[in-house]
């Protein structure tokens, strides 16, 4: 997947949340937040499930159905994708603990 396929996706996405809640599914998670954490919740313990059973089969599919209700939530909260990678792109250089000890330290 490349980064041009995650933005014609979640343009597409996009264009679904002004169609009636009845006719699109994105429209409705986008409409019922609770409905979208929820499904956000599910999906991430199914992908658990299916990586602590190494069912690789399982990983990709729960994986896809995970980013797909994650950009329901960005496109719901008005996140651009472009903001994600850039994020991930400041931690890049930095080493996975330096960068967690670093976000506990603005928390506090």
């Amino acid at each position: 997947m490349t980064e041009k396929f995650v933005e014609e996706l979640f343009n597409s996405l996009g264009d679904k949340i002004n169609i009636s809640s009845n006719l699109s599914y994105t429209a409705k998670l986008v409409n019922e937040p609770e409905l979208l954490a929820k499904k956000i919740g599910e999906e991430s313990t199914e992908l658990v499930i299916d990586f602590l059973k190494k069912n690789k089969i399982g990983i990709v599919k729960e994986s896809a159905d995970l980013f797909y209700h994650l950009l329901v939530l960005w496109v719901s909260s008005d996140i651009h994708p472009k903001e994600v990678w850039e994020e991930l792109s400041k931690r890049k250089s930095k080493s996975g603990f330096e960068e967690k000890n670093s976000r506990s330290l603005k928390n506090v």
